[in-house]
């Protein structure tokens, strides 16, 4: 540790600030002590200076590193050029870089270079990652967006539940978990996936309330009437506009008519490539793109201050992806408005989405035997021919996906994308074995989704209340 600068002078030399918020003096103070902490903030709080502050106060001289995981490429290249831009040696690896600039990254890394360093939990797969990771002392481990390590979260990631493990690989180190929506359910999982004991980790939460974030619900009947009451809200609306759908074909729809009205507006969902969703989202960055449509993908990591209204055209599948999603706006503290527009049809579509994150026992056997008894053909034919060969009813069924990465979570094939994860090397797990296990999944989503339906219910002076209750729930 540096004894010459205190947290304060730190905050106030790299980030321009002159005092500390709510708790995160008291976050700081404990990690740099060497005690686990959980800091559940509201989007814009400031959660990354929980960490960032303490990097800043280690030793890089004897190999001291912060490692923070976060789950996604473009989240963490906007939180390295921010900290670049204010003089902080930090950087990332990811599937972004190139092989050649990835290799001589690590060799910086190795030779005591840079204080922070971003990475997806994917990374730990590499052999020469961890290889040179073991060469630095890591003295702290931050998760963000936490929520994605719980199985139970709104956005699981299957690599996430491997942060047990890669503490170990690290040497289990001094660890904050950082998220804006984490039910008390949803932390006690991440406890348990941190292979961290609730005694062990304090828990510092700041609530979720947003008072500069007003929640409209507006009950409809069909795509006209949300078309209308769409309409209305964008017109002579300041700052900028996401509206979010769940449906790629939805949002193309609703992008006509937006074009007809000669409302220029971006589009960004996963038929796009990596390199347009990248240029679309600079461009929106940069104020040259004022409205945004949108799947639930974009927004993550976005500090954008004037985003004035958040619309969503489709009924998201749990609050907790809501409150993320809305918490995008008003970052500057400033009035905005968050639309819902509420059609019951809308369940439908996510009760699908459900039962494609969740297969069940028979779906698992059946991918297993398909894997083990025509190893040939997959290699040749690929996760096309596997999906038609499983789904005769539906070629638009994503179970498949789903049972991708959780084989390759369980260690059952070698990897998660062709080919290595045709390549079976264990047994299939009794997890994935066992309806009754596998069903409290998908009652648990099911529960979450309706959540959804309960929000819509409440009146709207109690809409806070309720969803303080959601989330806060005990302090465990």
């Amino acid at each position: 540790m540096n004894s010459k600068f205190s947290p304060l002078s730190v905050l106030r030399e790299h980030f321009r600030f002159e005092s500390f918020r709510g708790c995160q003096a008291d976050v700081i103070d404990r990690v740099i002590r060497g005690e686990h902490a959980m800091v559940v903030m509201p989007t814009g709080a400031g959660k990354s200076l929980c960490y960032q502050i303490p990097a800043l106060m280690f030793r890089p001289d004897q190999g001291d590193l912060t490692l923070v995981l976060s789950p996604l490429v473009a989240l963490m290249q906007d939180q390295v050029d921010a900290l670049v831009a204010r003089g902080v040696d930090a950087t990332l690896i990811n599937s972004s870089l190139d092989r050649t600039t990835r290799e001589a990254r690590q060799a910086e890394l190795s030779g005591g270079k840079y204080r922070l360093l971003y990475v997806t939990p994917e990374r730990f797969r590499k052999p020469e990652f961890v290889e040179m990771i073991g060469r630095r002392n890591v003295r702290l481990l931050a998760v963000d967006e936490a929520h994605c390590v719980s199985q139970w979260g709104h956005d699981f990631r299957p690599d996430y539940s491997r942060i047990a493990e890669i503490r170990h690989i690290l040497g289990n180190p001094t660890t904050i978990a950082l998220t804006a929506t984490a039910t008390a359910e949803c932390r006690q999982d991440i406890y348990r996936q941190l292979g961290i004991a609730p005694s062990d980790i304090r828990l510092f939460h700041e609530g979720i309330d947003r008072p500069n974030l007003h929640i409209d619900i507006e009950p409809v009947i069909d795509e006209d009437e949300k078309w209308q009451h769409l309409r209305d809200a964008m017109a002579d609306q300041p700052g900028s506009t996401i509206v979010y759908f769940s449906l790629i074909k939805t949002l193309m729809r609703f992008s006509d008519l937006l074009t007809k009205s000669n409302v220029e507006h971006a589009t960004y969902h996963g038929d796009l490539s990596r390199g347009q969703r990248r240029s679309m989202q600079n461009a929106f960055m940069r104020g040259d793109i004022a409205t945004v449509l949108a799947t639930p993908a974009f927004g993550m990591g976005i500090d954008k201050e004037d985003i004035r209204l958040i619309v969503h055209a489709e009924t998201p599948g749990s609050i907790e992806s809501y409150y993320q999603e809305i918490g995008r706006a008003g970052r500057d503290g400033k009035p905005s408005r968050c639309l819902w527009l509420y059609d019951q049809a809308d369940l439908m579509t996510q009760m699908q989405f459900i039962q494609w994150a969740n297969p069940d026992a028979n779906f698992y056997h059946s991918l297993m035997y398909v894997l083990t008894e025509h190893a040939d053909r997959c290699q040749a034919y690929g996760l096309d021919w596997i999906n038609q060969h499983l789904q005769r009813v539906s070629p638009h069924d994503h179970r498949l996906e789903t049972a991708i990465a959780m084989l390759d979570r369980h260690g059952v094939v070698a990897g998660p994308r062709p080919p290595e994860c045709f390549d079976v090397i264990s047994d299939l797990p009794d997890t994935l074995r066992d309806n009754d296990k596998l069903n409290e999944k998908t009652r648990r989503d099911q529960q979450r989704l309706y959540g959804m339906v309960e929000l819509a219910k409440t009146p709207a002076e109690e809409r806070q209340s309720f969803l303080n209750y959601y989330f806060i729930g005990n302090q465990g």
